[in-house]
């Protein structure tokens, strides 16, 4: 074990803060603390990298467990009004820029891409036929996100803290307070289905699903890293974002998403320095969404995921990593649709 890999490890952490895409429920986004699988070099100067994420959510599930949409579609039978969600397919490129300034400071700006795919019943009644679907796809770019970490703290640069900002870069909105009209920017409309047929602001996709969330979220976090043994590293992050601000704040017509912690421990098997096989556990617990925009009761939760991953040393400053996760636990509020597994990948190269 050596210096360099710590240093690595300590702005992966950092990374990882921002790497998070949230969207409709407290399932949606990449957990993976990716660029902590690659490493990176100790030395000063400029590191970009591209990442992918693959995301659908195409099981319907409440608690723990996956239920049958004929049975969230008898809620609205017996008189309620209870969306019967369908399928959202989530796929998030996103361009990182960082630069280190020393080998306590560094700075790293992450820009997404968001193409998102999203069916649902609404409100249907039993049976569920095709003709009930109604389809929208949110495509732009995402909330941009800024971070800073610092780990000078110990002589090994094992400890350190992170501090961080998202922006509302990317398209959001819905209906105004008196449902007339429309609200914050661009917001994606339904193209498919029932729902498409609807004059504006009924024809809008749920606030939550759009590319953007219109908040500026305060992104705080620490993270410390170990040799466990001669080949093995071990890593933790610990990561709470909130909103300090809403631009959709209207009464009647306000958004603010749920406040998210994120913890991720992971370990790594560094026998040969070119391929490094490696597993992550991912924990993420959301708050549900807040406002009259807001699907408030379908939007918490607690997901847990087991994310086994390797990453390959091309080039001295050019790395490619991969990872799959696959869903362990899940405790959802509500009636939410979730994925059966996720995937990651990317590279990354520093000059």
């Amino acid at each position: 074990m050596t210096n360099t890999w710590l240093v690595r490890a300590v702005v992966a952490g950092a990374i990882f803060a921002a790497s998070f895409q949230a969207s409709a429920c407290a399932s949606c986004g990449c957990s993976v603390a990716s660029d902590g699988a690659t490493g990176f070099s100790s030395a000063t100067g400029w590191h970009v990298s591209i990442e992918y994420n693959f995301l659908d959510q195409d099981q319907l599930r409440s608690g723990s467990r996956a239920i049958a949409p004929a049975r969230v579609a008898g809620i609205n039978d017996a008189g309620g009004n209870q969306e019967v969600e369908h399928d959202t397919l989530n796929r998030y490129t996103t361009l990182g820029i960082g630069y280190a300034v020393n080998a306590d400071w560094n700075i790293r700006l992450l820009l997404p891409y968001v193409d998102r795919g999203h069916t649902t019943y609404g409100a249907a009644s039993n049976p569920l036929t095709s003709d009930q679907l109604s389809g929208a796809t949110a495509t732009g770019v995402g909330d941009a996100k800024l971070m800073v970490s610092y780990q000078g703290i110990l002589p090994t640069h094992a400890l350190g803290f992170q501090l961080g900002v998202k922006l509302p870069t990317g398209q959001y909105g819905g209906p105004n307070a008196d449902g007339t009209g429309i609200v914050g920017r661009s917001p994606v409309a339904f193209t498919t289905g029932p729902i498409a047929r609807n004059p504006a602001p009924d024809n809008l996709l749920d606030t939550s699903l759009n590319p953007g969330t219109g908040s500026t979220d305060l992104i705080a976090g620490v993270f410390y890293f170990r040799p466990v043994s001669q080949d093995f590293d071990a890593f933790a992050n610990l990561q709470y974002q909130f909103a300090i601000s809403h631009k959709l704040d209207q009464g009647g017509a306000d958004f603010r998403p749920g406040n998210q912690t994120s913890l991720s421990i992971g370990l790594r098997y560094e026998a040969d320095p070119a391929f490094v096989p490696q597993v992550q556990l991912n924990i993420t617990r959301r708050a549900h969404d807040q406002g009259a925009l807001a699907d408030t009761g379908d939007t918490e939760g607690t997901v847990a995921y087991l994310s086994p991953g390797i990453s390959w040393s091309a080039l001295p400053k050019l790395q490619f990593y991969g990872f799959v996760q696959v869903p362990v636990y899940s405790r959802l509020a509500g009636y939410q649709v979730f994925p059966r597994w996720t995937a990651t990948s990317g590279l990354s190269y520093s000059f």
